[in-house]
């Protein structure tokens, strides 16, 4: 056995668990210490301070820059006090991922230190836009780029740090991060789900996008983590021979948590507790190692704003327990990959759920006609709503039997389903009339109250109860790339329900009738991307097609919905994204899965090169030196005794003589790419000529792990991976 990897499963055998952050008392005692929201704002600064950020956060009001020096030294005063000597904005690059550059709150006149936090470093600062994947919206030459607070967001302390959420903008105001389009998707879909719903009260004044996002991750030992560069470098295991026993048992899905990682929970959850993050759910995943975390609903810039935060705390806490955590969707190849479900719903300011049926779905024509809304906006742009997940690591997973077909549908359930196909049938639907079934199962055991459906697991967009959940959002991913697309999609569609039924109004019919008409018109166009049965089987892959829904079977193909005419035009009506930050953002994905494929590429070819083929070429010197030991003590009759030893040593050469030959070849393809200077290009050379070529390396080093001795292989096993104690 190799050193590295006899030393890490030494080093991982020792772990103990172990809380490094507990706290004291219930989690109500401690919950958002660290977050300096509305109610610890009016003790740090005046009325007339409070009451500007109040409107801000409330009410979308622009914050007046007059009192923005009070709020900072207010803001100042409080981080201080937490322990806090610098500031950063927090803002969400186009990486999937977040930037900081930290500043210290303290300056120096005539050499003499003093704290200080103005209102313009609260308010703005000034990155290298050309530094961060741009698209070409920036050049060297021209690097200017602001990040500027977002007051939705509340500013919290991290590590002695006070981080601001911040958008991040080019000198030329283009938007160069996620959050800026999440705003402004959130507003379009606010104006025009609030036009909807004043159809049936008028008291409604805005509407807000509520989210709930489900975490999977998957658990490893850092020691062991240590000893696979491919699991550092690249996120996942690029060669690895699948363990004997892997998840084929279901023990592992809701088990009881091992001890090193209930251990970790606690203490993220302690940490994620102070900053505000409403955890409320952990459990045991699917396959070995992979794990669960989900908080209650909160608004879309929140849920997304924490979710960036809780995978840094969940990095930084497991550092602390010796344990490394993957949030890449496909980390371990013949195992369930991870996701980020995205529970998606409509909330009026007074409260009430849009997407919630009621008692009598049928009757409710309000969910009725956000309900049409939602499946006309996701049927219009299907392939765009697909490719707003669309990414190299999420390609890994996508279309498995563990996670989403790639291609778009819509479950609704039996008793809606029923109530759309009377409605589309124009019967009278309203006669349908719902109630709760119970179960009775033995003895003293209380009821089962049913719900009114059943789950579709196999369902990119499912609805649930009283929302939405988009099931193909990748794990690794930051999730406003798919909320902004959903909320302008949806948006969209409202914008044309309000006007088709003012129209019909116009001409005469009754408000109900005209309501009714147009939710019937919505769920007929809407038709293609109803479906109710198994998503995974093949039958539902052909009615796709013959329906007209595009399959992402093509990463690099499905980039290019995002500079369609129809997508640009659906951007810049609803003022989203203008042309030029689409064409950015297409560039961006392109650009980001050549250099991401890349960078597997060296690493698969690294890995055979410096670890298999040398391990495997020990192993047969070991082998031909034994077989000629046996010659000379038999003579000719060993070859009937060493008949396995021959035939190893004989599938052994022939491995490593495979393996390096398509070694070379996928070294001569990338090369041979690398030469094309079309982006787009480039990126489907590498997904039809670079990929198939891996795929072809991985098996023939795979095939080696079974031949050559436990005692040489080089790095850790999945066996050895994928089960924490």
């Amino acid at each position: 056995m190799s050193f590295s990897r006899q030393q890490a499963l030494k080093d991982s055998s020792a772990r103990e668990a172990r809380r490094y952050f507990d706290a004291e008392g219930p989690v109500s005692s401690y919950f958002g210490e660290n977050v300096f929201d509305l109610p610890k704002m009016k003790q740090y600064m005046s009325e007339a301070a409070y009451a500007a950020v109040e409107a801000a956060v409330k009410e979308g009001r622009h914050l007046d820059r007059s009192v923005a020096d009070e709020i900072a030294d207010g803001i100042r005063k409080w981080a201080m006090e937490k322990g806090a000597t610098h500031y950063t904005h927090l803002f969400q690059p186009l990486t999937d991922s977040t930037a900081e550059k930290h500043e210290a709150f303290v300056d120096f006149r005539d050499n003499v230190a003093v704290e200080r936090f103005g209102g313009s470093a609260l308010v703005q600062q000034e990155p290298d836009a050309s530094s961060f994947p741009n698209g070409g919206l920036r050049n060297t030459f021209e690097a200017r780029g602001y990040s500027a607070w977002d007051p939705t967001s509340p500013v919290f302390v991290l590590d002695g740090t006070l981080c601001v959420p911040s958008v991040f903008v080019a000198y030329t105001g283009e938007a160069l991060d996620m959050k800026t389009p999440n705003l402004k998707s959130v507003q379009a879909i606010s104006d025009a789900a609030t036009a909807v719903a004043s159809l049936f009260d008028e008291n409604v004044h805005s509407v807000s996008v509520s989210i709930g996002l489900e975490q999977e991750y998957f658990l490893v030992d850092e020691a062991l983590w240590a000893a696979r560069p491919d699991l550092v470098q690249c996120g996942r295991t690029v060669i690895g021979h699948t363990a004997a026993k892997d998840q084929q048992l279901s023990d592992h899905y809701f088990g009881a948590i091992p001890q090193r990682v209930s251990a970790f929970m606690k203490d993220f959850e302690t940490e994620a507790y102070r900053l505000g993050i409403r955890l409320h759910t952990r459990h045991n995943e699917v396959a070995p190692n992979q794990f669960e975390c989900a908080p209650i609903f909160s608004s879309a810039t929140t849920a997304i704003d924490q979710n960036m935060l809780l995978m840094i705390v969940m990095q930084k806490v497991s550092a602390r327990h010796h344990l490394k955590v993957i949030f890449h969707e496909k980390p371990f190849q013949g195992v369930n990959g991870s996701g980020k479900h995205c529970n998606w719903s409509l909330c009026t300011d007074g409260g009430t759920n849009l997407l919630s049926p009621g008692k009598t779905p049928s009757r409710n024509l309000r969910f009725l006609s956000f309900f049409a809304c939602v499946l006309k906006g996701v049927s219009d742009h299907n392939f765009l709503l697909m490719s707003s997940v669309a990414s190299l690591s999420n390609s890994y997973r996508l279309g498995g039997s563990e996670a989403p077909p790639a291609v778009m549908s819509v479950f609704s359930g039996s008793t809606l389903h029923g109530i759309i196909e009377d409605i589309m049938a124009m019967e009278d639907f309203s006669r349908q009339e719902t109630h709760r079934e119970t179960l009775s199962i033995v003895g003293a055991m209380p009821e089962i109250i049913l719900d009114n459906t059943d789950r579709n697991r196999t369902s990119p967009f499912a609805f649930t109860g009283n929302r939405f959940e988009f099931r193909a959002v990748g794990s690794s991913q930051n999730a406003a790339g798919a909320v902004y697309v959903l909320n302008t999609i949806v948006a969209e569609a409202l914008r044309e329900f309000r006007g088709m039924a003012d129209r019909l109004m116009a001409e005469g019919e009754e408000k109900e009738s005209a309501i009714v008409h147009t939710i019937r018109k919505f769920l007929l166009d809407a038709r293609n991307v109803m479906f109710e049965g198994n998503g995974y089987s093949k039958e539902w892959q052909e009615e796709a097609a013959r329906r007209g829904l595009k399959s992402i079977g093509d990463v690099t193909e499905a980039f290019a919905a995002f500079r369609s005419e129809d997508t640009v035009e659906l951007f810049e009506k609803t003022g989203v994204l203008t042309r030029s930050e689409l064409e950015a953002r297409y560039a961006v994905m392109n650009e980001t899965y050549v250099k991401k494929l890349q960078i597997e590429a060296r690493v698969i070819g690294d890995l055979c090169l410096n670890h298999i083929i040398p391990a495997a070429i020990k192993y047969q010197q070991l082998l031909g030196a034994s077989l000629d030991g046996m010659w000379k003590l038999f003579g000719d009759e060993s070859p009937s005794l060493c008949r396995a030893e021959i035939s190893t040593l004989r599938k052994i050469s022939q491995g490593i003589n495979d393996l390096s030959d398509h070694v070379a070849e996928l070294v001569a393809a990338r090369r041979k790419a690398n030469r094309e200077t079309d982006t787009p290009t480039r990126a489907r050379l590498y997904c039809h000529e670079i990929r198939p070529l891996m795929d072809r390396v991985r098996f023939d080093a795979d095939n080696l792990e079974m031949l050559v001795d436990d005692e040489l292989w080089p790095l850790p096993k999945y066996r050895e991976l994928l089960f924490l104690q």
